[in-house]
């Protein structure tokens, strides 16, 4: 029988975690950012599914040779998980173990469903450097900015696309608020227009998981590397560890990793099937 937890008992998957598991797990399990847990027992739990709050996947945590957790899993998932992606218009599973041994787990439990298996890199900044030297140029038309609660508010209507700020804070943050209180974050404007953002996209601990994103015309002209660098400068500076996650095939995102002077620190396999499978 698989569970869900209350967020009052989200401490209770604590010990189901390492020191070197996602950042991602560590986030929902503290309460910083939104997510919901599904455990083999609410009291004592030895497995667990993880749901991300921005739907964007599904972690496997503690044990993964729990049998009376993956025998249940695909069922469970088909009754109770797969209903609710649907009205959230989420269409595919992508399920990822917390540690590597959960991968040949994955492997099996699905083994039945039309699962792609992709690779992803995360960076961190291991030691300390000379940030300063990192930093980009950018064209003169753009402009950078920190993203503050008056910026968000924008209530002198300075800015064109307030909206784009305001739905990528709130994919991954219950509210402004708790951004403001545990992330941090830079934007570029081009004409009153912000045209890219980078910023804490999820937060365990002192390390912040950096979300990049930059408008299709204005990609190329390095706007994401600014933006990452103003945040990795800030984590330096305040002794908080910036952390940088991506898919292992997309180049210009590992090259914004390397560019700001991030290390890779964990390959992982990513695991996707449509939910209708």
């Amino acid at each position: 029988m698989i569970r869900e937890l209350n967020k009052a008992e989200f401490y209770k998957c604590e010990k189901l975690t390492n020191d070197d598991g996602h950042l991602e797990v560590k986030a929902v399990i503290e309460g910083n950012n939104p997510g919901r847990i599904f455990v083999d027992d609410n009291d004592a739990p030895q497995t667990g599914l993880i749901w991300l709050g921005n739907h964007d996947g599904f972690f496997f945590i503690g044990d993964e040779g729990n049998e009376s957790f993956n025998d249940h899993i695909n069922g469970f998932l088909n009754q109770v998980i797969f209903p609710e992606a649907k009205k959230l218009e989420v269409h595919n599973f992508i399920a990822i173990g917390h540690h590597p041994r959960w991968e040949k787990t994955i492997e099996k439990v699905f083994g039945h469903r039309d699962m792609q298996k992709t690779k992803q890199n995360v960076y961190k900044l291991e030691k300390r450097q000379d940030i300063n030297q990192n930093e980009p140029d950018m064209k003169q038309d753009y402009i950078v900015f920190k993203i503050t609660k008056d910026v968000f508010e924008n209530q002198d209507h300075s800015l064109e696309n307030i909206d784009f700020l305001h739905s990528k804070i709130l994919e991954f943050w219950s509210s402004p608020m708790e951004f403001f209180q545990k992330g941090t974050g830079y934007g570029i404007l081009y004409h009153n227009k912000i045209v890219s953002l980078c910023f804490s996209g999820f937060v365990a601990g002192n390390v912040h998981g950096m979300d990049i994103e930059t408008l299709e015309d204005h990609q190329g002209n390095k706007l994401g590397q600014k933006g990452a660098y103003r945040v990795v400068k800030e984590c330096d500076r305040k002794g908080w560890i910036p952390y940088w996650d991506c898919e292992g095939s997309n180049t210009p995102s590992n090259k914004i990793a390397e560019n700001v002077g991030l290390d890779l620190y964990l390959k992982y396999h990513v695991y996707i099937f449509p939910i209708d499978a």
